[in-house]
């Protein structure tokens, strides 16, 4: 996927003519990119975008197309578009591996470099970032609801445009669901593809049993065979035993049953129980109809024996409580080689200023503990007092035998990538691995434990500093 130095708001190009004029355009900007609130009234977000969000910095320039589309809205003077005649990215990123977990108030991107470049590049970053980062922690959400269960994209058609379709076929991949209906996911990204067939299929055939001895007959080793169009229970799973009985006399095995409607709890034990005794263990359960995790824990809780969810409109639109969007944004805060802060008559929502590290308190048994942001010189050791950068009256000490793990690495230097791309299935993995050693009660749905991040006292002291020059 190719990104147009246009996917951008107006007002980066003005604020980059104004810079440019002002003789500012080349002076040095430290930018981080970090959300202020979890997703789905949760406490964490699993990182996903930034390969792409990499892809768009390396290829960032301005096209011949570009130029005359810019110099006909008679904005910007001629010697600013021969300016970005010759533009692009040349700085540095610092940023977690995709399909890490990450909380509240935490740069996840920090984008250093001259302030031209380092500006501009806000919108396209948020963008690819936010989004993604949405759809893995929706995709890592479902896949906790789902336990031992497999959790498919069925999304493309409710997903926005075909651009949101691919990205998220690749978000939900990085956060657990492994497989996609969207052929051309599967193509772009090597995700496996999956999927059945509609009601149609079935009406188009004089009978129901007709449908399904046809499908079976195109797809003998992969047949999952649509059971509630005319009445599940009554004609759905009686007609799939018999065409699973027809394919094993043929040397095949019939691959699972689908449940689109109804209670789908009870229907898939009845599914399960009329299988089993007719000696059809191996057969899957799909399910899918407008689930989510809440209605996935449900069905789990009532002992359905569902082996597959196909989820598709709340994955596609990131629905359900504390949904729709992530609130990203970008802050200055370091600039002409002095740190910046943004203040308001609160300290508690104040930027958090200058270069930083970002180091994860690691127990003995491996669970995660806390994350501490300090100073990028500062040592860090455990005893060490941390402050809650919301509320810097409360503090505690860093426990006692504890180590500490760099969240973050440079990803791009001097506008090139550092290192190889990881694969998907690497990025996924890194998720699961991430999810398991969050503190106990980090995954439930309701009331979720409050993951900490703190920042360390040198911090603290000089967001202090800088919050008295500012407002004294």
């Amino acid at each position: 996927m190719s990104y147009s130095a246009l996917m951008t708001d107006l007002y980066e190009i003005t604020m980059l003519a104004g810079y440019f004029d002002e003789g500012m355009h080349e002076k040095p900007a430290v930018f981080d990119l970090y959300f202020r609130t979890p997703p789905f009234k949760g406490n964490y977000a699993v990182f996903a975008g930034l390969e792409p969000a990499l892809q768009y910095l390396s290829e960032l320039r301005f096209s011949e197309k570009d130029l005359a589309y810019l110099k006909s809205l008679g904005l910007f003077k001629g010697a600013f578009l021969d300016f970005l005649r010759g533009f692009s990215f040349r700085g540095k990123v610092t940023a977690p591996p995709e399909g890490t977990a990450v909380f509240p108030n935490e740069p996840l991107l920090t984008v250093e470099g001259k302030l031209a470049e380092a500006q501009y590049v806000e919108t396209a970053l948020l963008n690819l970032i936010n989004f993604q980062t949405l759809v893995a922690t929706k995709a890592a959400r479902l896949t906790v609801a789902a336990g031992d269960g497999v959790v498919v994209d069925f999304g493309l058609r409710r997903a926005q445009g075909p651009d949101g379709g691919l990205s998220v076929a690749r978000g939900a991949y990085v956060g657990g669901v492994r497989a996609t209906s969207n052929v051309q996911a599967g193509q772009k990204f090597g995700i496996p593809v999956k999927g059945t067939h509609a009601h149609s299929w079935i009406m188009a055939f004089p009978d129901e049993l007709s449908a399904f001895r046809a499908y079976a007959e195109c797809f003998p080793d992969s047949c999952i065979l649509l059971v509630d169009t005319y009445g599940t229970l009554e004609s759905g799973l009686p007609n799939a035993l018999t065409v699973a009985r027809e394919l094993r006399e043929k040397g095949h095995e019939m691959l699972g049953v689908r449940l689109d409607s109804g209670d789908l709890a009870y229907l898939s034990k009845e599914a399960r129980r009329m299988f089993d005794e007719a000696g059809f263990p191996a057969v899957k359960i799909v399910a899918s109809n407008e689930l989510d995790e809440y209605l996935i824990q449900s069905m789990r809780t009532e002992g359905s024996r569902v082996d597959i969810y196909g989820v598709g409109t709340k994955l596609a639109s990131c629905g359900g409580e504390g949904g729709g969007a992530l609130g990203g944004v970008y802050k200055l805060v370091r600039f002409e080689d002095q740190p910046r802060l943004k203040v308001t008559s609160d300290i508690s929502k104040a930027t958090v200023p200058d270069r930083k590290r970002l180091l994860r308190v690691v127990d003995r048994d491996e669970t995660f503990l806390m994350d501490i942001l300090a100073l990028e010189d500062e040592d860090i050791a455990p005893g060490d007092t941390v402050y809650d950068p919301t509320n810097p009256s409360r503090h505690k000490p860093i426990p006692q035998g504890v180590r500490f793990e760099k969240v973050r690495e440079v990803v791009m230097e001097d506008g090139r990538v550092t290192r190889p791309a990881p694969t998907l299935d690497a990025m996924a993995d890194r998720c699961a691995d991430q999810l398991r050693r969050l503190p106990n009660g980090s995954l439930r749905l309701y009331n979720p434990h409050l993951y900490k991040v703190s920042i360390s006292r040198g911090l603290h002291e000089l967001r202090q500093e800088l919050f008295d020059k500012v407002t004294g």
